[in-house]
This record gives structure tokens, C-alpha cells and sequence, in this order.
């Protein structure tokens, strides 16, 4: 028995024809901050004008917003991360949406992946040595918030329009979260922050072009 046939729907791509236009020119522009901010930052070992600004505003905060920081710091971690998208997983099964719990995994392990490839690529260190562009913590949870939120854009039958707001909103909120709390625990420069949210908003639009495209189609 093909699980496949028996759980996802009918028509469930992952990416309607409109959302693939519009996510794809996310995704290009996306792809070329991430290049660009790597080969601006190569082999520094200091924050920017911009970083140091920003920086200078956000780290070190006290509690209760440490713990905050903290608490969210923990769900890029192995163990907050797989409560995560085990999480994730289940719903999206439970909805009977194999395809999108497909998605979530390869998404996300691709977009936490591919920081970790560039992170020696760039060069780019903090705190004596660590490598830290892009943040993989914040790519991370952007990935998973915006396959998140493709999931509900088809459940909710929004327009492309629509779709491709929540998707960004998605994407916003969960970066600038997570951004935050690697910038105000002093983990990461904010412009790594930046390639970070940017890696996964080039990962996960064209994974799920590529899944959608190599799922079996019912006959």
C-alpha cells in the first residue's frame, strides 16, 4: 500500500502556481544576501557599524527578558529542536499531510545544513575564534515557521496574496524572535542573524518546488 496515496490529499501541492512565482523571487533575492553578506563579512572578527549599533542596544539585557532569550535560544538547541519538529511532524500527519511533514524535515535539516557549510566558507568569527555567520539557530526556526505557515495557506485556501503575506509574516515573526535572542545573548552578530533568516527563506521555497515536483501523482 502506497502511504503516500493513502494519507496526503488529492491536490495538496506544497506550493500553488502563484506562491511558487512569488516565493521564488523571495527565495533569488534571498540566496544573494546570504552570498553577499558572506563575502562582505569574510574572515572578520568584529561586528560592523550596523552590528555595533544594534548590538550595543540589544545584548545583555537582564531578566526576566534573559530567561526569555534563554527560552528561546533553547528551541534551536538538539533537544528543543526535535521537540520541535517532532511536534511539527505529528500535526502535519495528523492532517494527513505526509508531503508537508516531508517538507518540514528535509526543509529544515537543509536550511540548519547549509549554515553550517557556509559558517567556515565566510570565516566570520565572535568570542575568540567561534564561527558565526549564518546563525543557524535562526535559520532554523524561520525554516519551520514558514513551512508552518505553507501548510496553513493550504488548509486555509488563501490566495497568493495572502499566502505569500503569511508565509513572510511567518518568516518575520519566528527570525526576528530568534534573531533577538542570539543577538541579546551576545551569540551572533545581527547581520548573522540576517543570513541566517535569509538561508532559510532560500532553502525552503525551492525544497518544496522540488518535493512537490518528485511526488508520485495519482493516476
Amino acid at each position: 500500500m502506497d502511504l503516500a496515496k493513502v494519507m496526503d490529499r488529492p491536490a495538496s501541492p506544497l506550493l500553488t502556481r502563484s506562491l511558487r512565482v512569488w516565493l521564488g523571487l523571495v527565495a533569488g533575492l534571498a540566496a544573494l544576501v546570504v552570498v553577499g553578506l558572506g563575502v562582505l563579512y569574510t574572515g572578520d572578527s568584529e561586528p560592523g557599524r550596523v552590528d555595533a549599533r544594534i548590538w550595543g542596544a540589544v545584548e545583555g539585557v537582564r531578566a526576566p527578558w534573559r530567561n526569555v532569550a534563554l527560552a528561546t535560544d533553547f528551541l534551536g538547541e538538539p533537544v528543543g529542536a526535535v521537540l520541535l519538529v517532532g511536534g511539527a511532524v505529528a500535526g502535519c500527519l495528523l492532517l494527513r499531510r505526509v508531503r508537508a511533514a516531508v517538507l518540514l524535515v528535509v526543509a529544515v535539516g537543509l536550511s540548519v545544513g547549509l549554515t553550517k557549510l557556509v559558517k567556515p566558507l565566510a570565516g566570520r568569527t565572535i568570542h575568540g575564534g567561534h564561527l558565526s555567520y549564518p546563525s543557524g539557530h535562526t535559520a532554523f526556526l524561520t525554516a519551520l515557521a514558514v513551512v508552518v505557515a505553507l501548510v496553513a495557506t493550504g488548509r486555509l485556501g488563501l490566495g497568493s496574496a495572502a499566502g505569500t503575506l503569511l508565509v513572510l509574516a511567518a518568516a518575520l515573526v519566528a527570525g526576528a524572535a530568534m534573531g533577538w535572542a542570539q543577538v541579546a545573548l551576545g551569540a551572533h552578530y545581527p547581520t548573522d542573524v540576517l543570513g541566517g533568516w535569509c538561508t532559510a527563506l532560500a532553502v525552503v521555497p525551492a525544497t518544496a518546488w522540488l518535493v512537490d515536483a518528485g511526488w508520485p501523482r495519482r493516476r
